[in-house]
């Protein structure tokens, strides 16, 4: 794993903690902001990107013609 793969994963596990201890703190409801669950996906998105190189903002980046 590379240093920047190791900072997407740090980035999304922590993430999907700061949700998952809001959540279970009281202090967010998914039911009732349902908007967080965007930021959840985003969390384990980056995570698994760091991992099996599939992103796909950057397919999307890609497709719009920027560079890689």
């Amino acid at each position: 794993m590379t240093i920047s793969r190791a900072i997407t994963a740090m980035a999304g596990l922590f993430i999907m903690i700061s949700l998952a201890g809001a959540h279970f703190s009281g202090q967010i409801d998914f039911t009732a902001a349902p908007w967080l669950w965007f930021t959840a996906f985003v969390g384990a998105n980056l995570f698994q990107s760091s991992f099996t190189g599939f992103c796909p903002a950057a397919m999307v980046f890609k497709a719009m013609g920027l560079k890689s």
